[in-house]
């Protein structure tokens, strides 16, 4: 490629997001620069922002500029309740429901039907110790209705059992296809599932 190394970087940079390939990594470059000092500035410093102040709540996972986040440091929420997801931004399509009022555990993914060990990344020991620490009355699997989704929450809830045989483990009801993303379910859809989840 005949492109100048720093603008090569760049597209090599653009190119690791999901869903961006060399073409639109590109555009992407081009178009900063084209528009000028203003929007690469504000490009840089939103990036700069993101990396100093965003972290970990180091109760439920979830990206925040606080720990414990707003949610788990929330007297009115239900502390006994725990909805487990595999992403930040599931949480973010539950809570649009208004229908949920106990605090998240964010996996932060899920496993792999062929996962010969549990994936040191995912935040599953995290889950098991929280939940023995504190006297949890139920967990709800909110994972994508997925091979994936399925693996995860047959693991978990075989964990789940392990430690406390209790414990009330549900799942959403199946308002959502076979296969689908939690992301792009409808807010109807979602409130139906959490209402009607199941053990």
């Amino acid at each position: 490629m005949s492109y100048a190394n720093p603008i090569n970087n760049l597209i090599r940079a653009f190119s690791r997001l999901p869903t961006v390939g060399q073409r639109t990594a590109e555009r992407f470059v081009f178009y900063l620069l084209k528009s000028g000092k203003k929007d690469v500035g504000e490009l840089t410093l939103a990036l700069k922002e993101l990396m100093t102040s965003v972290k970990s709540c180091e109760v439920c996972w979830n990206f925040s500029d606080t720990s414990p986040c707003s949610i788990c440091n929330n007297p009115k929420r239900d502390h006994k309740t725990i909805c487990v997801v595999a992403e930040a931004q599931d949480l973010e399509t539950i809570e649009r429901t208004k229908e949920y009022d106990g605090t998240y555990h964010i996996l932060r993914g899920t496993l792999k039907p062929d996962d010969e060990g549990i994936s040191k990344m995912l935040k599953i020991n995290e889950l098991m110790n929280r939940v023995k620490k504190n006297q949890v009355d139920e967990v709800i699997l909110a994972l994508n209705p997925d091979l994936n989704g399925e693996t995860t929450m047959m693991y978990l809830q075989k964990q789940l059992k392990t430690i406390l045989p209790d414990l009330k483990v549900t799942r959403l009801a199946r308002g959502l296809p076979m296969g689908s993303d939690l992301q792009y379910a409808d807010e109807i859809t979602l409130s139906s599932a959490l209402k009607h989840r199941t053990n």
